[in-house]
């Protein structure tokens, strides 16, 4: 039996700092070459923002495949908002970081199934997809992320906001990451993670980069995210998305189609 050679078949992509740039708009340069690209292949939004945003994203660029949000927590079809697969917290562990959160004074948004709130007097039970820690220097992120790190059946990451040069930390249930939910919409495509472009900035989009068998990074990403590149992409301010479509992935569907011809 021959051996299998990945095939791209998706383009699963972070949204700040690779899809949107600091001003949290998708140039028109890049709008068109993701809109060009999804007529040929799905293409899919991840990022550690909620539901309403990520989808608010992908309905501007007239993407229909699922979207991931909430760091992986939930994947959702941008026609309806209906929820295809959803990972909350424990709730003793949403609680736990809630309260210290506020505690020390600390902006968050904790998510729901139906919504999201950034205070604690709103939150109406422990049911909840996410928390994430927003605003803080890097050193009080590491400071969070290193307090709140010990507690069993959770993940904790540390990520970049392109937007305002300040750092979040993100909170899911442990395994819950954009790598794990890459896997499941792969899944709900008919195809293997291992046939995936992943292209992202920032260290939530480690475990994406890891599993997917195409990987793009965008110029000002850590070293830890270039070493594992295929393709290093000019920043989102450059249209680096937009470059990587068309330098890396346009030219190996081309090269698969005909492969497939032949």
């Amino acid at each position: 039996m021959s051996e299998r050679h990945p095939s791209i078949r998706a383009l699963i992509v972070d949204l700040d700092g690779t899809l949107i740039d600091p001003s949290e708009e998708v140039s028109a340069r890049v709008k068109e070459a993701v809109v060009g690209l999804a007529r040929r292949i799905p293409v899919s939004i991840a990022t550690g923002r909620e539901s309403r945003q990520t989808l608010e994203y992908a309905n501007r660029i007239g993407l229909t495949s699922p979207q991931i949000c909430d760091g992986g927590a939930r994947i959702v079809d941008p026609s309806n908002g209906e929820i295809l697969r959803v990972s909350p917290l424990d709730p003793a562990n949403a609680e736990t970081v809630v309260r210290y959160l506020h505690r020390h004074g600390v902006e968050f948004i904790a998510t729901y199934p139906a919504g999201s709130v950034r205070s604690i007097d709103q939150i109406n039970g422990w049911d909840v997809v996410r928390v994430s820690a927003l605003d803080m220097t890097e050193e009080t992120a590491n400071a969070v992320a290193a307090e709140l790190s010990g507690h069993g059946n959770m993940q904790v990451i540390k990520v970049y906001l392109p937007y305002n040069d300040l750092w979040a930390v993100d909170f899911t249930r442990a395994g819950v990451d954009k790598g794990a939910a890459a896997a499941q919409l792969m899944s709900m495509l008919g195809a293997g993670v291992e046939d995936a472009v992943a292209a992202g900035d920032s260290y939530n989009d480690l475990p994406l980069l890891r599993v997917c068998g195409f990987r793009v990074v965008m110029g000002d990403a850590p070293d830890e995210l270039k070493a594992l590149a295929d393709y290093i992409a000019p920043t989102a301010e450059e249209d680096g998305l937009a470059e990587a479509i068309e330098e890396f992935i346009l030219p190996r569907l081309q090269a698969g189609a005909e492969n497939d011809a032949g």
